[in-house]
């Protein structure tokens, strides 16, 4: 197995998996966290992502999904989590894009 491939595969459970356990009262964050893993994965396999990139990218998504995570952990996400967490993905978002459009490409 690739160690991109592990690395996709770990964050993809690590998105998951918690979210089995628990009914989401963050539908709109985990939704855009699908979003951008699969905005990652198609980067990957169109070659417009680096095998580093694509990693670096991943271990923003694991940042930002730890956040959510720990905002979760009292059962309730507050107004000013919220806002903390929907900022985090904005950056990310752009990371993703930058990383897209660049002149670096996986060969």
């Amino acid at each position: 197995m690739k160690p991109v491939n592990f690395v996709t595969a770990a964050a993809f459970a690590a998105f998951t998996l918690p979210a089995l356990g628990q009914t989401s009262s963050t539908p709109r964050i985990d939704q855009r966290q699908a979003n951008q893993e699969r905005r990652i994965e198609q980067g990957e396999k169109s070659g417009a992502l680096t095998n580093k990139e694509a990693a670096r990218l991943e271990k923003g998504q694991a940042r930002v999904q730890k956040m959510e995570n720990k905002a979760l952990a009292d059962g309730k996400v507050t107004a000013k989590e919220r806002a903390r967490i929907e900022k985090a993905q904005d950056r990310q978002s752009k990371k993703i894009y930058r990383e897209k459009h660049d002149k670096q490409t996986a060969k």
